[in-house]
């Protein structure tokens, strides 16, 4: 879900917006939200103005480039995701919390296909915004991996890459098979098998 900026929202000159202008922007990030999610980057700029209510000019005033939306939405959407992985993090049991953590990233990556871009693009082709928010990410992956190999959950040498690695190539699968949350849910199950310890495998 988009985050929604407060009263105090600037525009690239860092003057306030006007009522009006909050309003259009509001707009324009909620339907690129959506549009963002289904088809990604490929999206035409002129069907999220139409979506949102404006025009096109409206729309290049608030964001230049589709680029620059495009970082916007994503960049949420990623701050989010690393803050619920964080906040979820916070328990005792660390192997589990691992893997309900991977398996959370993975049904929220499948379900939007903007994210799953932005995670490709990683270190490549990023905005420095998105850029910091996709890092805040791959940290908190990592205070989880280094917390669940110290409890000896999982193989300690595994590292961030590895696991958006991961993600990224099931998600790309679960996506081209169809089978919604309970396929992707089942094949992150095999693939965090692989990242347990040999005592700790279950399957």
């Amino acid at each position: 879900m988009v985050h929604e900026q407060g009263e105090g929202e600037l525009d690239g000159t860092r003057r306030p917006l006007r009522a009006d202008a909050r309003r259009n922007r509001k707009r324009i990030l909620a339907a690129a939200a959506e549009a963002f999610a289904t088809r990604g980057l490929a999206v035409p700029i002129d069907l999220v103005a139409e979506r949102a209510g404006v025009g096109v000019g409206t729309l290049y005033r608030h964001f230049p480039t589709k680029e620059a939306l495009f970082a916007a939405v994503v960049g949420q959407r990623v701050a989010a995701l690393a803050a619920a992985l964080g906040a979820a993090g916070a328990g005792d049991d660390t192997g589990s919390t691992l893997f309900t953590c991977i398996e959370l990233l993975a049904v929220e990556v499948v379900g939007n296909q903007d994210l799953l871009e932005a995670l490709e693009a990683a270190g490549v082709d990023v905005t420095p915004e998105l850029a910091q928010a996709l890092a805040r990410l791959e940290r908190e992956i990592d205070d989880l991996l280094r917390r669940a190999a110290a409890a000896g959950a999982v193989r300690a040498d595994v590292s961030p890459e590895d696991v958006l690695g991961l993600v990224i190539g099931t998600c790309r699968g679960a996506r081209q098979v169809g089978g919604g949350d309970e396929r992707i849910r089942r094949l992150v199950s095999i693939v965090c098998e692989g990242l347990r310890t040999p005592g700790e495998r279950v399957l």
